[in-house]
C-alpha cells in the first residue's frame, strides 16, 4: 500500500478502466431487517453468490460518500416528497482512501435506478471542494459538464458525509448484486473525507441492517425465495442521504 497526499493509506478497491461507466438501468428492493435475519439471510446468500471481490478478509469494506445537494435541498425535499423521478451526486471513496475516489449521479426514473460515474484524481477532488470547477469543463465526460453546471447554477454544495460498511454478493446473470450495509453513521462536512478519525453519529437503531437487492429485468426465482420472508411489510424507500441528514 501507498500513501497520497492526505497521508491516507491506498485501498484494494479495484479501479476501472474506463473513465465513464456504461450506464444502465435496474430494479432496487430496500429493506431494514434485524440482525437475526440478516445472519439468516446471509447464510443462504453465500451458497448462491459469490462475495464481491473487493472484500477483505471478513468479505467486508468500508464506503464513505459525500452528498451534495443544490440550493433548498431539491434533493432531500423530493425524497421526501415521494417523488419518484430524482437524482442524487456524490463523491465515494472506500476504505477511507484515495486510491480510488469516484463521482457518481445516481438517476432514479419511474421505479428504476441507474448510476453514472466518473473517476476523480485526489487533485479533482480538492478542486470540487474548493470550487474550482473548471477543470470539469476539460474532461469528456457528460456527468462532468454536468457537475460544472450544477455546481455553477444551482449551488450544488457538499451536504452530508456518510459512512457504513458493506457486505456485497453478486452474479452476472441479470446484473444480481445484493449488499447488506451495517454500522450507518453521519458526520458533517468539516474535515478531509480521507480521515477515518472524523467524529460520527449512529444512525440506526443497534444491531439494524439495510439489505439492498438490485437486479435486471427480473430477480432470479431462487434469491427472491431466500427473500420470501423479508416482504411487503419491511420493504421500505430508504435513502442514507436522507436518514443522515434528519438533524440538519
Amino acid at each position: 500500500m501507498t500513501q497520497g497526499k492526505h497521508g491516507r493509506a491506498h485501498s484494494s478497491v479495484k479501479q476501472k478502466t474506463e473513465k465513464q461507466t456504461k450506464p444502465y438501468y435496474r430494479h432496487e428492493l430496500k429493506y431494514y431487517i434485524n440482525y437475526i435475519d440478516y445472519l439468516s439471510v446471509r447464510q443462504s446468500l453465500r451458497h448462491l453468490l459469490e462475495s464481491d471481490s473487493n472484500a477483505d478478509k471478513n468479505g467486508d469494506y468500508i464506503i464513505r460518500s459525500l452528498y451534495f445537494d443544490v440550493l433548498g435541498d431539491s434533493a432531500l425535499r423530493k425524497k421526501i416528497a415521494g417523488v419518484d423521478n430524482r437524482d442524487k451526486y456524490r463523491i465515494r471513496i472506500y476504505n477511507f482512501s484515495n486510491d480510488v475516489i469516484k463521482l457518481e449521479k445516481k438517476i432514479k426514473n419511474n421505479g428504476y435506478i441507474r448510476k453514472d460515474t466518473i473517476t476523480l484524481s485526489e487533485d479533482e477532488y480538492d478542486a470540487i471542494m474548493a470550487g474550482e470547477t473548471e477543470f470539469l469543463l476539460r474532461r469528456r465526460e457528460p456527468l462532468a459538464h454536468e457537475m460544472y453546471l450544477q455546481m455553477k447554477q444551482n449551488m450544488l454544495r457538499p451536504r452530508v458525509i456518510v459512512d457504513y460498511t458493506r457486505e456485497a454478493y453478486v452474479m452476472d446473470y441479470q446484473r444480481v448484486r445484493i449488499t447488506f450495509d451495517k454500522d450507518l453513521k453521519s458526520t458533517s462536512i468539516n474535515g478531509s473525507i480521507f480521515d477515518p478519525d472524523l467524529p460520527t453519529i449512529p444512525m440506526l437503531d443497534r444491531g439494524m441492517v439495510v439489505l439492498e437487492v438490485k437486479f435486471g429485468q427480473y430477480l432470479p426465482d431462487f434469491i427472491r425465495g431466500v427473500l420470501w420472508t423479508l416482504e411487503a411489510p419491511r420493504r421500505s424507500a430508504i435513502s442514507k442521504y436522507t436518514i443522515c441528514r434528519k438533524y440538519d
